[in-house]
């Protein structure tokens, strides 16, 4: 048994388990067929970060990225087919919401990256591709346990992202593994937040912020928030006075989005 949870955990399929009987690896091959299919492979210029679709087997589709540093490399990995915070710059929430990932189907993409990383380490896993991580929170919580216990995936290098789930990150706060957290804001007064980000008509920023604090007060780790810049409605002075004023008490940092 062993033998067969450190193969699949290496990204090996069952024919390659060569350690295991032709017999046994045939019945695994049979038994544990992939979960992820793949659909379509690109690759920038550059050459330095891969973009995977894969197929689920019911039909709807998933992205991963895995981006290459000179000595590492890090994977972006989704959490559900679709995404349903319809947040109107986002393709993904405009399309729809489909299904919850399993926590194998968000391992598994990590183990897929695991593999085409090398001779790289795959170091850094972070949950920001397709979906909101803590609208599914059991199965995406189920997937760091696993990459921090079976794959030997540090908790300090696995970051959830959230468009503000309130009572997501008060539960995020009361886990044991100190993950990073990075909240989507994109916007820093309730009025042009409700409009980009519409779960914020929900949990407006006073109470995103009050979890935020309690976040970081539990975890003592830094928060991040994520930016992403539109021209002439959130990359204006007013704009970053008023980012700079809900970052500043909180000591977060913050990641500008081109």
């Amino acid at each position: 048994m062993t033998q067969v949870w450190r193969g699949l955990h290496l990204g090996r399929a069952p024919m390659e388990m060569t350690d295991l009987p032709v017999g046994l690896r045939r019945r695994l091959a049979t038994a544990l067929p992939p979960g992820l299919a793949l659909g379509a492979t690109s690759v920038n210029d550059a050459g330095d970060t891969t973009k995977w679709l894969w197929a689920l087997p019911d039909g709807p589709a998933v992205e991963t990225v895995l981006m290459h540093y000179p000595d590492r490399a890090t994977v972006c990995v989704s959490t559900q087919a679709g995404c349903a915070m319809a947040c109107g710059f986002c393709a993904t929430g405009q399309a729809g919401f489909r299904r919850h990932l399993s926590a194998g189907e968000i391992v598994e993409q990590v183990v897929r990256a695991r593999r085409a990383a090398l001779p790289r380490r795959l170091s850094n896993v972070v949950f920001m591709g397709m979906g909101e991580p803590l609208a599914n929170y059991r199965p995406t919580w189920a997937a760091v346990e696993r990459l921090h216990g079976d794959l030997a995936i540090s908790a300090r290098h696995i970051t959830v992202s959230t468009v503000g789930l309130v009572p997501g990150i008060r539960r995020l706060a009361t886990e044991r593994l100190p993950v990073n957290l990075a909240v989507s804001l994109h916007a820093a007064n309730d009025a042009l937040r409700d409009e980009l980000v519409p779960v914020n008509r929900r949990w407006p920023l006073g109470l995103l912020m009050e979890a935020c604090q309690a976040w970081t007060e539990a975890k003592g780790r830094r928060l991040s928030f994520e930016w992403a810049l539109i021209d002439g409605i959130n990359d204006r002075s007013a704009d970053a006075i008023e980012l700079a004023d809900l970052a500043r008490p909180l000591a977060a940092h913050v990641n500008l989005i081109p």
